[in-house]
């Protein structure tokens, strides 16, 4: 870490941005990295999800907004609780909460759909992109913006490193020697629509949402579930709800934190739910590459897997040196790796036994 005081600190890796958005025009500069990260993968989606005749914020259909984090942008409420210091207007109060983000943005995109935010621990960004595609499959909007967000602080990284759960040096997704995971900050946003609405107005589809699971361990409060029972029927769950057969999965995207447990218990679900197909499917952990983005992770896992599904590319897992016989799938080790890849499962897990999988497919793919 370069942005935090890392000699404070045991653990001292991160997945850091080191080329933080600038701050726009009429912008507070009390507003923090969080918020200028997921305002820019905003601005993104919405150039990517219009057409050549119009942008997302001209339909006349109003625009949600689904938005996760773990932390929100809190460094202004670091401001505020620093020694003596104290809150100069009801105001002030209102800009630490984890709302004000997804309310700014609302008003500086011009989103008059509905709102909120989650936070669900390491499944938030995922769950995100569930319960975006349920107000549309209910038809509480047509359009609705989802993702997760998160930036360094020390607020937040003196609790992750008083768990105990990090490693000091490399994140290591099924690897026999694996000891912890690394933590770090970014936004992923992905915008969902009524397939016959963006049909209407011209929009090019990157993928196809098919379904979702969302369960809770009901276990530990930070110990994962031993037989992944939870996860499990997040997974049969998506599957169930994108109306297809666990053998039409051609891609995993795993939670993959390189925690002790977790990668264990993961493979435990993916072969009991994919059976004896489970050690053929290409699998990959992101996470061994852009770190665990804490409520990005979800989103970003997301966007990776849709990107995937157009390129027929597996990311690779790195940092795997000798592959733990317990975690015996295919992890795609060192190398991307190409594949013919219809359908994704993508999956999410946090502490509190919050999880999230969701089913992504080819763009010009039927429900089937």
């Amino acid at each position: 870490m370069t942005r935090l005081k890392a000699e404070r600190y045991l653990f001292r890796q991160a997945g850091e941005i080191r080329d933080i958005p600038i701050a726009l025009p009429g912008e507070p500069p009390t507003l923090g990295p969080a918020y200028r990260f997921v305002r820019a993968a905003i601005a993104e989606a919405i150039e990517q999800a219009s057409s050549a005749s119009d942008t997302v914020t001209d339909n006349t259909n109003p625009v949600g907004l689904v938005l996760a984090t773990n932390f929100g942008d809190n460094q202004l409420m670091e401001t505020w609780l620093q020694i003596d210091h104290k809150f100069e207007t009801p105001a002030a109060v209102f800009e630490t909460g984890f709302q004000s983000v997804a309310d700014r943005l609302a008003a500086q995109f011009g989103f008059s759909g509905p709102r909120t935010v989650l936070s669900l621990s390491c499944a938030s960004g995922g769950a995100a992109v569930a319960v975006g595609a349920d107000w549309i499959r209910s038809g509480r909007v047509s359009s609705v913006l989802v993702g997760g967000y998160d930036a360094l602080s020390d607020f937040w990284w003196s609790g992750l490193s008083a768990l105990r759960a990090m490693s000091p040096d490399a994140l290591r997704p099924f690897d026999s020697k694996r000891d912890g995971t690394i933590f770090g900050e970014g936004a992923a946003v992905l915008m969902l629509e009524d397939a016959t609405v963006a049909r209407r107005r011209g929009a090019v589809p990157h993928a196809r949402f098919a379904g979702s699971g969302l369960t809770n361990n009901a276990f530990h409060m930070t110990a994962p579930d031993k037989e992944a029972a939870g996860l499990q029927r997040a997974m049969k769950m998506a599957i169930d709800d994108a109306g297809i057969r666990p053998e039409m999965i051609d891609h995993v995207n795993c939670h993959g934190t390189a925690t002790r447990y977790n990668d264990v218990t993961e493979t435990q679900a993916i072969k009991n739910v994919l059976g004896s197909r489970a050690r053929d499917i290409p699998v990959t952990a992101n996470k061994s590459m852009t770190s665990h983005t804490m409520g990005a992770a979800g989103a970003m896992e997301a966007v990776a897997s849709i990107m995937t599904l157009q390129t027929g590319m597996v990311p690779p897992t790195i940092n795997l040196r000798e592959q733990d016989p317990a975690c015996d799938l295919d992890v795609t080790p060192h190398r991307a790796a190409q594949h013919d890849v219809a359908t994704v499962l993508s999956n999410s897990a946090g502490i509190g036994g919050c999880n999230a999988a969701l089913v992504f497919q080819r763009a010009n793919m039927d429900r089937r």
